[in-house]
């Protein structure tokens, strides 16, 4: 589905940031088909993943300490205005706004129980151009150890309504715009490895199977084998420098 804006409030981009955006930029473009467009200099290093000449995704060199990792960004109609929403709310800024060029302002920060989100008020970009099909953006999901926590600050920062399904261990909240489902969040397994709060990202893809085989194939790693869940047949993955991503293929 082609998208030309997002509401205040609706995750709009995601981007990588890679020890070796080279090596990313092959693997991630033979396994959805990108093409990787190189930004001038002084985006330092950023590139602009597209499919049918629109943006789906971003590229650069790694920013952060520790593993690679996909982030996730909520378009916002001003990034000052939630950046101190966040933290009157009990969050921590890691970047305070920004203007990027002249394609948007951004700033990033973690919720009180240490997830990192990303927030972009967009000029010229406006955010991924093509979601919801294979190669595209298709789902954000917090893993968290506090959802009680995490719902009240995601409503009071970006006023997102929430329906849960399910009771306890299992159960599975769905945050709302406007009474639609645009992220969701459960509660981290006891059996998931000794990581902090972190947003999920989910790619669409035709066929899971044969995508967690080309991952493989192509020097990634697949972290938990395709199964089938209520909306459709997933696998968490992970491309060759470690950073995690998740694929669907859906059921509709």
């Amino acid at each position: 589905m082609e998208i030309d804006s997002y509401e205040h409030g609706v995750p709009s981009w995601v981007d990588l940031g890679t020890p070796d955006p080279t090596k990313a930029a092959e693997f991630y473009s033979a396994l959805f088909g990108w093409t990787v467009q190189q930004g001038p200099p002084e985006a330092g290093g950023y590139a602009i993943a597209e499919l049918r000449g629109r943006p789906v995704a971003g590229l650069g060199p790694q920013q952060n300490p520790g593993p690679p990792v996909w982030s996730t960004y909520v378009n916002v109609d001003d990034a000052d205005k939630a950046v101190a929403a966040a933290t009157e709310a009990g969050g921590t800024v890691f970047v305070p706004p920004m203007d990027v060029m002249e394609v948007g302002r951004m700033a990033f920060f973690a919720d009180p129980v240490g997830a990192v989100i990303g927030v972009w008020q967009p000029a010229a970009h406006k955010g991924a151009g093509i979601v919801n099909e294979p190669g595209t953006l298709t789902w954000n999901e917090l893993v968290t150890t506090d959802t009680a926590a995490a719902q009240q600050f995601y409503e009071k920062v970006f006023g997102w309504g929430a329906v849960t399904h399910g009771e306890g261990v299992g159960a599975y909240t769905e945050f709302q715009v406007g009474g639609r489902s645009i992220a969701g969040m459960m509660a981290k397994p006891a059996e998931m490895p000794d990581v902090p709060p972190y947003w999920g990202v989910y790619f669409n893809v035709a066929d899971t199977d044969a995508t967690a085989k080309r991952v493989g194939e192509r020097g990634g790693t697949v972290m938990m084998p395709p199964r089938d869940i209520e909306p459709g047949r997933f696998a968490v993955v992970a491309d060759p420098t470690g950073a995690m991503f998740q694929v669907l293929a859906s059921k509709s």
